[in-house]
């Protein structure tokens, strides 16, 4: 890549990257993300997989996964994820298998799943205290079939059924108050950029018994069309802007990890969202000043009201 050349020269054309996006693209923040949590939790897991993107890390009977690994509908990873841990239970109550083989039990799913298909599953797992890990990647869209629009599409983002002049109309659902109100025994946001903060909340996390939860950033090139180069640059934008807090739940209370600095010394959430062509209709063929200004104020709300 030309160290010379501008945000804009770095986007890659819409107009190229409007088909399917698989978990083989080049850059994906999904994982990256994956990546970390399988590290830290190790082979004792069962990976309860819904449709989506990371869904093609598997081809029948392969998987990349040294443990278990098992498919379901988009909607339905938790209720499998309550089957398998209750089987397991069983099989240690009766001895057929040694409490030391016992293993982790960790459901794996997209925005399109945890934001909206499988949020009633979800529910209904944490209202159970089901003992289980539950990691959302969260790429803002539905990424498997071409990123048209889910539940956790930010507002002024084009996706393939958001392709008007301003955008996606909706705004980001606030899926952490949503997960927060049902008590769980931990919940965190996390991201690939912020390693360090990651591994400190899955390893908190591993060892605690009940519902512990995970949203984590998944920046995604081709529906967001960025160089796949830039994929940890996105991230840390993210986070510094405010955009994406890192913050945990647990006992009750919820814990911003990453302060960012005050309006007017941290950046401004343009030079984050110009780093990403599905936000270039915002500024060109001229700046959309209302939306825009609609962005940047929702982030400086959130931050003045914690």
């Amino acid at each position: 890549m030309n160290p010379n050349s501008t945000a804009k020269d770095r986007l890659i054309p819409t107009s190229h990257l409007l088909g399917s996006g698989t978990a083989t693209c080049s850059g994906c923040g999904a994982l990256a993300d994956i990546k970390l949590f399988y590290e830290i939790l190790g082979e004792k897991t069962i990976f309860v997989n819904a449709a989506g993107c990371m869904t093609l890390l598997t081809v029948y009977p392969f998987t990349p996964f040294h443990g278990s690994w098992i498919y379901t509908a988009m909607a339905s990873a938790p209720a499998g994820a309550q089957g398998i841990r209750d089987a397991l239970d069983l099989l240690i109550q009766k001895g057929r298998i040694l409490a030391e083989d016992n293993l982790q039990v960790v459901v794996l799913t997209g925005d399109g799943s945890a934001y909206g298909m499988g949020l009633s599953s979800t529910s209904g797992a944490m209202d159970r205290d089901l003992d289980f890990i539950y990691i959302c990647y969260d790429n803002e869209g539905y990424g498997n079939t071409g990123h048209q629009f889910s539940a956790a599409t930010p507002h002024g983002a084009a996706t393939a059924t958001s392709r008007g002049p301003s955008g996606h109309q909706g705004y980001k659902k606030d899926l952490f108050s949503i997960w927060a109100a049902h008590r769980p025994a931990y919940l965190a946001t996390v991201s690939g950029a912020d390693p360090m903060d990651m591994a400190r909340k899955i390893q908190k996390a591993k060892n605690l018994p009940g519902s512990k939860m995970f949203i984590a950033l998944a920046p995604c090139p081709t529906g967001w069309h960025f160089d796949p180069s830039l994929t940890i640059t996105v991230g840390k934008m993210a986070i510094k802007t405010g955009v994406w807090p890192l913050k945990e739940y647990e006992n009750g209370s919820v814990i911003h990890n990453r302060i960012p600095l005050s309006p007017g010394q941290r950046p401004s959430t343009d030079e984050y969202l110009q780093l990403q062509g599905r936000f270039a209709h915002l500024f060109t063929p001229e700046r959309n000043k209302r939306i825009l200004t609609e962005i940047q104020n929702s982030v400086d709300t959130y931050w003045h009201d914690i």
